[in-house]
């Protein structure tokens, strides 16, 4: 008698309150894995920062090698948008589609 009575209150109890828990938790697991840190946003800074200073490195020997060689073409006349500086970035927002817009992250 007594068995007839619990094992329907724990099934009941394992598929509305177990079930949720489970599948909740390893969405929220899910979520906090697809974030950037903070690492990884000062990691990206320091990389755009690197790529910023080779365009201008490498735009300076171009513009030394077409002084001392007038038939030289530069790379910049053929590719206008070639600097860093004049391309339309977009502001930093690394976060995945599917993520809430508004505090899901902090900055």
């Amino acid at each position: 008698m007594m068995e007839d009575v619990m094992l329907p209150i724990l099934i009941v109890g394992m598929l509305f309150i177990g079930l949720p828990w489970l599948i909740f938790h390893y969405i929220t697991r899910w979520k906090q894995s697809g974030t950037l840190t903070v690492q990884d946003e000062n990691l990206m800074d320091d990389l755009y920062e690197t790529a910023r200073r080779l365009d201008d490195r490498l735009a300076t020997i171009e513009r030394i090698i077409a002084a001392d060689h007038p038939d030289y073409r530069l790379a910049s006349q053929s590719a206008p948008d070639r600097d860093l500086r004049d391309r339309d970035m977009p502001d930093r927002d690394y976060r995945r589609e599917d993520q809430d817009p508004i505090g899901s992250r902090r900055r």
